[in-house]
């Protein structure tokens, strides 16, 4: 199974980081598992819209030129999950098609000559498909003012 997981460090916030450092492990531990949740519900609501990307650009269409793009049967947007170790935060999805998705690449066909499926009521073989990058995990600027947001009114509960 494959992990996707997206690195996100945010600097420039000397007093958040001032105060994150005076933070005992547990309320760190605590305050990363809310930022993570709200990263992971920012993540899904993408998937369930159609994008667009964190970056705002939108996701190229697919061949169906059906919407939401990424949300078929749900099982993307119900994958994404978080985990808080220590002082780190890990966002991402364990399915195994969740990095091609992100990413883009090329599928080619491992044990036939040729990959078969549906586009519409088509039949199509193919020796391989050229996927287009639709990225859906990280953090647009809206994500971050809601994360800061978060963090200064956890840090201002703890430090009044």
């Amino acid at each position: 199974m494959s992990t996707l997981a997206i690195h996100v460090q945010l600097s420039g916030f000397e007093t958040v980081e001032q105060a994150l450092a005076r933070l005992d492990p547990f309320q760190g531990e605590h305050l990363l598992e809310s930022l993570a949740r709200l990263i992971q519900q920012s993540v899904r609501e993408r998937l369930i819209a159609g994008g667009p990307a964190p970056d705002g650009s939108a996701w190229a269409p697919n061949l169906e030129g059906r919407r939401p793009i990424l949300h078929r049967s749900g099982a993307l947007a119900r994958s994404i999950d978080y985990a808080v170790s220590g002082m780190q935060a890990i966002v991402g999805s364990g399915l195994i098609y969740a990095a091609i998705h992100q990413f883009g690449g090329i599928i080619r066909a491992k044990t036939s000559e040729f990959l078969s499926f549906r586009i519409g009521n088509r039949h199509v073989l193919a020796r391989q498909v050229t996927m287009p990058a639709r990225p859906y995990i990280g953090l647009s600027g809206e994500d971050r003012a809601e994360l800061v947001q978060a963090a200064a009114a956890y840090l201002r509960s703890l430090f009044p």
